[in-house]
């Protein structure tokens, strides 16, 4: 096994096994939020989206989708992060896994596909292996990032709501990526709809976003992957994205939204205090770092999609 270019076969599922078991929600909004990336200003930020919609009289579930760890390699930060994640709905990311349950050869456990350069492959191992000796010293956080589950089903609006960290077949697959959707693997991603049953499938895990609707067998069928929650998305821009799913659309502009069944979707952007993030990850990791190399300029100036490019025709 490659370190950070293949998975442990702990990470693969069945798609037909993705709604074997739905949670209803009973609140009227839900937040998925992947990739917080343990920035702790960006999970303040969202704290702060939900309140405002409470005070609009919407309820809010928070469910986090997976790596809410990451950059977070201080005592401190490791131990708020986690409190605050876990007193929310949670499941596994290939990073929380890899905290909990470490797998010989898995290295970051990201299952980095052949177009990622191997220096980001590299770099992400070994921050990987400073998180895990931090987690260490915390064995009762370990115990509970081992009883997340990979992946759950809720039922929203009446509709079944497949909450994955990477896609269908694996906890760090790729195939809900922007990339594969500019790559077309349209039939595939019917298969998976088929054999899951499921409505809306919303991911994270690849760190670029991606909307798209369109049916399979004459079902109306969504995808969402909010990209990261903790760093930027778009084009000089550093924003996070969450994704808003409700029977009512946003009082905050989205970055970009659908309307699927009677249900809003929108990629909500994260506004929180950059510079505050900045000082606290330069702290963490200095110039030349392994995640300084990796993140620092994506922190700063997001990434090469424009807003236009979140959304794909149905038949991409």
């Amino acid at each position: 096994m490659m370190e950070g270019r293949s998975c442990p076969l702990a990470y693969r599922y069945q798609p037909a096994s993705l709604c074997d078991e739905a949670t209803q929600v009973t609140e009227d909004v839900l937040y998925i939020i992947g990739g917080l990336y343990g920035n702790p200003f960006a999970l303040d930020e969202i704290e702060n989206m939900a309140r405002a919609e409470e005070r609009r009289g919407l309820r809010v579930k928070l469910f986090f989708n997976g790596d809410f760890n990451w950059l977070n390699a201080s005592d401190e930060l490791f131990r708020d992060i986690n409190r605050r994640v876990l007193s929310h709905t949670a499941s596994l990311g290939n990073v929380d896994y890899e905290l909990a349950t470490p797998n010989s050869g898995a290295g970051c456990g990201c299952a980095y596909p052949e177009f990622v350069d191997q220096g980001v492959v590299e770099r992400s191992n070994q921050v990987m292996v400073r998180l895990q000796k931090l987690a260490e010293k915390y064995p009762d956080i370990q115990k509970q990032l081992a009883a997340l589950p990979r992946y759950r089903c809720l039922l929203f609006g009446g509709l079944k709501v497949s909450v994955l960290h990477g896609d269908p077949e694996s906890l760090a697959g790729w195939g809900l990526a922007h990339e594969s959707f500019v790559a077309n693997n349209a039939q595939r991603l019917e298969g998976w709809f088929r054999a899951s049953g499921a409505d809306m499938m919303v991911s994270t895990h690849t760190c670029l976003p991606v909307l798209w609707s369109g049916e399979v067998d004459g079902r109306p069928c969504l995808v969402a992957n909010n990209g990261s929650a903790g760093m930027g998305n778009l084009s000089a821009d550093p924003r996070g994205l969450i994704t808003r799913v409700c029977r009512t659309a946003p009082e905050d502009e989205a970055v970009a939204g659908l309307v699927h069944a009677g249900l809003h979707v929108d990629l909500m952007p994260v506004d929180y205090n950059v510079d505050a993030w900045l000082a606290e990850f330069d702290h963490l990791w200095p110039a030349g770092s392994p995640a300084a190399r990796s993140y620092r300029s994506r922190l700063l100036e997001g990434t090469s999609l424009a807003a236009n490019d979140l959304v794909f025709p149905s038949d991409f």
